[in-house]
């Protein structure tokens, strides 16, 4: 019988190594597997690479974990936001490594991974900074850069229902990042704030095939 889901924490970040490339669902707030990456901080995992829209806020979550120096480098699109104070400070001193990633260029590294596509042409970013060292080359007359997957080691994602065998639903915006990421984890880890009995889940709501994911976390929390 497959059954995904996992009945504590501690189980559902079992076996996270230092080094790891983690991807972390989310567009700023919404859809970010909070939960996750507590449990992430508690593992003591260190040198991580994350990826992520944005570079946390507060000094809370990723905020929190990048200020407790697990994290070496991260790779997102938008490093500055409104309360990105943990980020400023390290980046300032030194203590983090930045990749900064066009957010249409981001997802379409992260879909790449899950489809088995090494790499891909892309006008984005063509003439700028962040296309030196890349290779360029000229298709029908436009000029493009040569972009690579982005896989993960492992994947946090929040959804909004889950059934046991990994089958996930978002709800609203929280249909961001995570449905790339959940498909470009060689471990995805899926929170989720419904727990659903097979069959419950409409098919064509499913936006996570239960064939990409690993484990399921139960940990619903006040959506309002």
């Amino acid at each position: 019988m497959i059954d995904k889901i996992v009945r504590n924490l501690a189980g559902a970040m079992q076996g996270i190594a230092n080094g790891s490339t983690v991807l972390m669902g989310g567009f700023g707030s919404v859809g970010q597997p909070d939960t996750l990456i507590e449990g992430l901080i508690e593992t003591g995992a260190t040198d991580l690479v994350v990826v992520s829209n944005n570079a946390g806020t507060g000094r809370e979550g990723l905020a929190r974990l990048m200020e407790l120096g697990r994290v070496r480098k991260i790779i997102c699109t938008f490093p500055r936001s409104v309360g990105s104070v943990v980020f400023e400070e390290l980046y300032a001193a030194g203590k983090l490594e930045l990749e900064i990633v066009p957010q249409g260029t981001l997802a379409e590294r992260l879909r790449a991974a899950g489809a088995g596509v090494p790499a891909f042409y892309t006008p984005t970013a063509v003439g700028t900074l962040l296309s030196e060292g890349k290779e360029v080359r000229e298709i029908d007359g436009r000029t493009y850069v040569l972009e690579h997957a982005l896989p993960g080691d492992v994947a946090l994602v929040e959804a909004w229902e889950a059934d046991r065998w990994g089958n996930l639903t978002y709800r609203a915006s929280g249909r961001n990042f995570n449905p790339v990421m959940a498909t470009a984890g060689k471990l995805t880890i899926a929170q989720t704030n419904h727990i659903r009995d097979l069959g419950e889940l409409a098919p064509d709501l499913i936006g996570t095939p239960g064939l990409y994911v690993d484990r399921v976390l139960h940990a619903p929390r006040d959506t309002q």
